[in-house]
């Protein structure tokens, strides 16, 4: 897969403190980087802090699924890509994709469902339209790929 049409969002190098007892990156890095991923697409695309924290409006995690197909060691770096894949009016779809430096490898896939939230209520509520049009013009990007996106199928926006 070529990545080069898909955000970058995260680079990092894997550390000492990131092995698990079995010598490679344990998972619950793997939950943060894609989350530290997360945020900084969604600040290039003005979903991030300011919306979050000036609207009165933010965004729950509802559900995620990740696959992972490489091994990341001590040492190595890696390039998180992110795609939009599809939104309704208050849910929107989601990939970030983990690739191994050395050698372009995904190492992990993840796919994530959030919700727009109201956070005076707590509640969802639906994605203003200028927010919306954010969305949209990232599912354009990630659709511009040039590739299927590789879902797993345990996620669907209904």
């Amino acid at each position: 897969m070529d990545f080069s049409k898909l955000p970058l969002t995260f680079e990092g190098t894997v550390q000492q403190e990131h092995l698990d007892f079995l010598g490679h990156m344990n998972v619950m890095w793997y939950t943060h980087f894609f989350d530290r991923a997360t945020w900084n697409w969604y600040n290039s695309f003005g979903f991030g802090h300011e919306y979050h924290t000036q609207s009165g409006n933010g965004s729950f995690a509802l559900e995620s699924h990740t696959r992972y197909q490489a091994e990341l060691r001590v040492g190595e770096g890696f390039k998180v890509y992110s795609r939009a894949l599809q939104r309704n009016p208050k849910l929107f779809l989601m990939m970030h994709f983990m690739v191994r430096g050395r050698d372009g490898q995904i190492a992990a896939i993840t796919e994530l469902l959030g919700i727009h939230i109201d956070m005076a209520t707590r509640r969802s509520s639906p994605l203003p339209k200028e927010i919306a049009a954010l969305w949209d013009a990232q599912i354009a990007i990630g659709n511009s790929a040039g590739w299927d996106a590789p879902v797993s199928g345990a996620i669907k926006i209904g």
